[in-house]
């Protein structure tokens, strides 16, 4: 694996200039009974705190965060309609209302696509999530190849859904916080309108029957809108959430909480830690060249390496140490390379913790050398 260091010129002691919450005088507000907790900054990538973010989690009722995501997707692409009316079958009603957490559907009932969503959502209805899926997909086979679809997509590499609402299946549904993170940013980037449409509602009221949301931070945090508690016996108290202040969007999750007033309390105090302790800089503007990569064989030895991005950082107020920038790749490159494929990455690290992990790309097109060419690289590659 070769590494460059890229310590020297303005752009590189810019980049210097990153910090995570092992070092920070205020630590992030996470007791230690919470074991999996996680707060990214959306508009860097950056993890501001992060404690086993990759470990297996089931993640009960968040689960329909992907129901939401996966249903937003297909009124986006013109596939159903939230306006579409969905009958409620004897079936569903006998099998899902009132188990769990219910909208309390009936059958004859025709709710449209976004009451069901806004079911899902709001008060975590169980029933309603299936009707969802059956509704879209046809059957709830379909629905949840759909499911894993978006998933995979996402790059939720660590997930499987084998339910549309999180309720207890034997293990067959399973994320980390780190792919719930990715899931959270992605249905908050994807989907603004029908996002704020229909997540952050406090209450719903179906057939004269309101339900409160327990959502902790909307209503609570400057900035929050959402999105989805769960809690099952396995899985303990679990929340995904998100805020957006100041330009600033976080996404948060919490999982395995023992009660649900320490996964409240502390998801509320880790949004108001990770606006409070940080600023956002930009440190180097989209395809500005963040360092190089040696080539063989190609009409150029080496290659500009850019970012498809802005890059940002968020800066703590409170940054107790210097962090180190580094570019990697696996070289040297064989050419032809084209223009804006992907070579390299670029890593920000403070002590032990990575806190920016970014895909970087050749900034020109380098063609295959040759014959003389290859002759000439080949000896100064021998000289220097």
């Amino acid at each position: 694996m070769q590494i460059v260091r890229v310590l020297a010129g303005k752009v590189g002691a810019i980049l210097l200039l990153v910090c995570a919450h092992p070092l920070l005088a205020n630590p992030a507000p996470v007791p230690p009974e919470i074991p999996v907790a996680l707060l990214v900054d959306v508009n860097t990538g950056q993890r501001l705190f992060a404690r086993e973010e990759n470990r297996r989690l089931m993640p009960a009722s968040v689960v329909k965060v992907m129901t939401a995501y996966t249903a937003f997707r297909l009124v986006t692409e013109g596939r159903i309609s939230t306006s579409t009316r969905v009958p409620i079958t004897p079936e569903l009603e006998k099998e899902w209302s009132g188990v769990g957490s219910t909208m309390f559907l009936k059958a004859g009932e025709a709710p449209t696509f976004g009451e069901l969503i806004l079911g899902a959502t709001t008060v975590s209805g169980n029933d309603a999530s299936v009707a969802i899926a059956q509704a879209a997909a046809g059957s709830l086979d379909e629905w949840l190849a759909l499911m894993n679809e978006n998933a995979a997509a996402l790059g939720m590499r660590n997930t499987h859904f084998g339910s549309a609402n999180g309720y207890p299946d034997e293990g067959r549904t399973f994320t980390t916080a780190h792919d719930l993170a990715l899931l959270g940013s992605a249905i908050v980037t994807r989907y603004p309108d029908l996002y704020r449409r229909y997540f952050g509602h406090r209450t719903l009221r179906w057939r004269n029957i309101e339900q409160r949301n327990h959502d902790p931070v909307t209503g609570r945090v400057a900035g929050a809108d959402g999105m989805k508690t769960g809690f099952t016996s396995e899985a303990g108290y679990t929340f995904l959430g998100s805020a957006e202040r100041g330009g600033r969007r976080l996404v948060m999750v919490i999982a395995g909480a023992p009660t649900s007033q320490l996964r409240d309390e502390t998801a509320r105090g880790l949004l108001e830690w990770g606006f409070s302790g940080f600023a956002t800089r930009l440190v180097a503007p989209a395809r500005t060249p963040l360092g190089e990569a040696r080539v063989q064989d190609g009409s150029a030895r080496k290659v500009a390496l850019v970012a498809a991005r802005d890059v940002r950082l968020a800066i703590p107020h409170d940054a107790a140490a210097e962090p180190v920038y580094t570019i990697t790749y696996r070289g040297p490159l064989a050419a032809p390379i084209r223009a804006g494929q992907e070579v390299a990455r670029l890593h920000v690290r403070l002590g032990d913790d990575e806190v920016l992990d970014l895909p970087l790309l050749a900034a020109e097109d380098v063609t295959q050398a040759g014959f003389f060419r290859r002759i000439i690289n080949g000896i100064v590659g021998v000289f220097g």
